[in-house]
């Protein structure tokens, strides 16, 4: 690249930073303009990423490459493997070292993630209670203490045998090129590395093993979850150049896209599921189950390759044979495998879209321990995700697609995922599983395959941006779920998020992730609600459904930011929507909306004769004098009684009695009018409506339509949509006038829940009584209350480790 290029580069790449406009800023009044353009927090567009969220004339990504032969010692748990790796340099920049993702160097006893974790999630221990402990949080201090964990690395070096200098830094490590990278070039180096498998339900890992200590081979059996397990290169983005990010376990990966060829070498009777294609299924399955794999692809149902009955011949096996099995996978941002000797395998076939598009096998592989659960829902699961993910993206980009149960609560990679939910053993030795489990393998085989679209292809930056994959892949899942059953309580419901919403401890969506508290209610479920709402309330579905299908179109297989998702969604809908962008997600505002009062106006029709009579009536609608009636209940007389022979016209009259006067006057407002005032004047006196003046109040800060609805004296019902841009000038009240020829009974604001009001006490006009619940109890006596204080007191409980997420 010439000098004048490179400094044309340099500067584009600034402006790609920098926003050079200056915010907008208040310095009179109270006013907020919570409409205000986005634009100020926003990177400005360039030509990487343009101004209408789509990737620029000049986008690019790196591109990096895999070989990888990796062999399983089971009795050891222990992982070695050499890798040949092949980077390139697609950016135009040139690069003087690469950085690598040491993630299994998490687990070491002086890691960042270790030395900096808090006791009972950062609040201390008072003098008043004793301290508590769980058992899983023993474990993991006692596992950590026995076992040596981390990446052990060694040869690495040039193909042509040059070794590379390298310094590791927590969780990532920088390799010093010899010579510069320059823009377009590739470089090609290896590796060789080792680490000791991690116990997962001992450490609360991605991955890891879980063993069974009861199945009939000596020494019982495992199953190896596989991810996170080689060095793997850090992204290199046109938005941050190296994502250096310490690997602190909340926060996931930025991963580049690339080729994969991968051996496994395992034990004899181990099955393999992988990301990828089985390239050598005729060295590692029987010809039965390979006749079998062929016949699941047109069948109705999952066909078994590998039945129970042979998963459990394998359990009893004791074997010194190894297997190498070879897979290869294109274009994938990540690699993950899992192996074991109980593993049941079923799969089926899913044709999308007609004949003519990708073929994709929807698989199964899980433990005798799964049961009928997983014979019946966990492969059926993973095409009904293919079937909604696909209607509201891209078709599916792979040829595989499975579910493979293990330790992991729920985890995703490129065409495999690992989900937890599992059957209970009976005494009779039968197996069962509750509504609950049933609820939560279906939901997490959705949530989890659903990622294989978002981040797996939409490969968002998961470290930085946790919403982007979590609340956008919550948001599809809650959809699929209502597709798979209705009943199923989803938890993505705008009534699911109010108590988070009002709550002291949140932050904004857009805060990185390993900073954030409460990570479940900020990034999965507060964006799903909003999209929701966005989807339904807002935008309606068919913009919605535009939009967001041309955003997962636009970067599939492509590195979104933010900027690209908001830019994308209001461009291709045509809806203005950096307010809601900034609420939602730049802010912890919440949604409170308050009807606070009701006025019923009437017009004048300035005819004193008309006018004077309807006052009258209002006055003697009103509640007499209580002062008055109290004297005549001491039977007073005013002076007036006393003095009958002292009147005049005003004591025969009252003060609503039609002179010359107030007639003269109403005579000469019609001639002043003009003829189309008087035209307009006159037309609305005869219609004679109704007009109801409406004050609300924005208490939470958060600006949203107003949903109404208006019941009329005939209990007839009518529902009215204000936008959101009634709040423009006046974000914390406004007044809505409302013109009907119905008599207004009562007034209800978001009846059906839709906006996530963190109050609905007031959103009814009248006021209702808000129904609670009450429970009877029976006092205990004042000696076993003390007694049973000492008991607490004197106890020192832990808790057993809860149930995985």
């Amino acid at each position: 690249m010439s000098y004048k290029k490179s400094c044309v580069a340099l500067a584009l790449m600034l402006c790609a930073q920098v926003s050079f406009a200056d915010p907008i800023a208040q310095t009179k009044g109270k006013f907020e303009d919570k409409f205000r353009q986005l634009d100020e927090s926003l990177p400005t567009p360039n030509i990487y990423r343009n101004a209408a969220g789509e990737p620029g004339q000049q986008y690019w990504q790196q591109q990096v490459d895999y070989k990888i032969k990796a062999s399983l010692d089971e009795e050891k748990r222990r992982l070695s493997g050499s890798q040949t790796i092949e980077y390139k340099n697609n950016s135009p920049y040139t690069l003087k070292y690469l950085w690598l993702q040491l993630d299994q160097n998490i687990f070491k006893s002086d890691s960042m993630a270790e030395v900096t974790s808090t006791f009972g999630g950062g609040s201390a221990p008072s003098n008043e209670q004793p301290a508590k402990i769980s058992l899983s949080e023993l474990r993991n201090l006692q596992f950590l203490a026995d076992h040596e964990l981390g990446y052990q690395l060694d040869n690495i070096k040039l193909s042509d045998g040059t070794a590379l200098k390298f310094v590791v830094v927590g969780t990532q490590m920088r390799i010093d090129l010899p010579k510069p990278l320059k823009a377009g070039e590739s470089v090609q180096f290896s590796m060789d590395f080792a680490f000791n498998i991690v116990e997962e339900d001992a450490v609360s890992a991605r991955s890891g093993y879980e063993h069974f200590p009861d199945d009939p081979r000596k020494g019982g059996n495992d199953i190896f979850l596989f991810a996170q397990w080689f060095p793997r290169l850090v992204a290199y983005t046109d938005y941050e150049a190296w994502t250096n990010k310490e690997f602190l376990g909340s926060g996931e990966f930025t991963l580049e896209f690339g080729d994969y060829e991968v051996e496994m070498t395992v034990p004899a009777d181990h099955i393999i599921s992988s990301t990828g294609d089985l390239t050598n299924a005729s060295e590692v399955l029987t010809k039965e189950q390979q006749q079998r794999l062929e016949q699941a692809k047109t069948a109705k149902r999952p066909v078994f390759i590998v039945t129970e009955q042979e998963a459990l011949e394998n359990e009893k096996d004791d074997t010194d044979d190894t297997k190498t099995w070879r897979f290869k996978a294109t274009n994938v941002r990540d690699f993950a495998w899992a192996s074991s000797r109980k593993f049941i395998w079923d799969a089926k076939g899913y044709q999308q879209g007609g004949a003519e598009q990708p073929f994709v096998m929807a698989m199964s592989f899980y433990p005798k321990e799964g049961g009928d659960l997983w014979k019946k829902y966990s492969t059926e699961s993973v095409v009904h995700t293919l079937e909604v993910y696909s209607r509201f993206s891209f078709d599916y980009p792979y040829s595989v697609a499975q579910s493979v149960n293990g330790p992991v609560g729920g985890m995703e990679y490129p065409m495999i995922t690992f989900n937890g939910p599992r059957t209970e053993l009976q005494k009779d030795g039968s197996r069962t599983y509750s509504q609950a489990e049933k609820r939560f393998l279906i939901g997490v085989v959705i949530h989890e395959v659903g990622h294989i679209y978002f981040p797996m292809v939409v490969n968002s930056d998961e470290r930085q941006w946790t919403w982007m994959d979590e609340g956008l892949n919550s948001f599809l899942d809650g959809v699929a779920g209502r597709e798979w059953d209705p009943q199923i309580p989803w938890g993505v419901e705008a009534r699911d998020i109010t108590d988070y919403m009002k709550s002291e401890q949140q932050e904004p969506v857009m805060t990185q992730s390993d900073s954030v508290t409460r990570l479940g209610p900020n990034a999965y479920t507060k964006p799903a609600v909003a999209l929701n709402i966005l989807r339904d309330v807002i935008l309606g579905r068919e913009l919605f459904d535009f939009a967001f299908k041309e955003y997962a179109t636009r970067w599939k297989f492509k590195r979104p930011t933010p900027s690209d998702f908001f830019r994308t969604m209001e461009e291709a809908s045509g809806v203005d929507l950096d307010w809601f962008w900034r609420g939602w997600f730049y802010s912890t505002d919440h949604v409170d909306i308050s009807l606070d009062k009701v006025y019923k106006l009437q017009l004048d029709t300035k005819d004193p004769d008309i006018d004077f009579e309807r006052r009258r009536k209002e006055e003697q609608d009103k509640p007499a004098s209580y002062f008055v009636e109290l004297n005549e209940a001491e039977n007073k007389t005013s002076w007036v009684e006393r003095n009958k022979d002292v009147t005049d016209f005003y004591d025969k009259n009252d003060r609503f009695t039609v002179t010359n006067k107030e007639r003269n006057s109403y005579q000469q407002f019609l001639a002043d009018l003009e003829p189309w005032e008087r035209e307009v004047f006159e037309r609305a006196i005869d219609e004679n409506k109704n007009y109801y003046v409406l004050n609300f109040s924005n208490l939470g800060g958060l600006v949203m339509p107003i949903l109404l609805q208006l019941t009329f004296e005939d209990d007839s019902v009518e529902e009215l949509y204000i936008p959101a841009e009634i709040w423009r000038k006046t974000p914390d009240a406004v007044s809505k006038l409302i013109v009907t020829e119905k008599t207004l009974k009562q007034v209800v604001v978001d009846p059906k829940w839709l906006t996530a009001d963190v109050d609905v006490e007031n959103n009814h006009y009248p006021r209702q009584i808000i129904p609670s619940r009450i429970e009877a109890f029976k006092r205990e006596k004042s000696k076993d209350l003390a007694e049973r204080d000492i008991m607490q007191d004197s106890k020192t409980k832990l808790k057993e480790p809860k149930a995985k997420d």
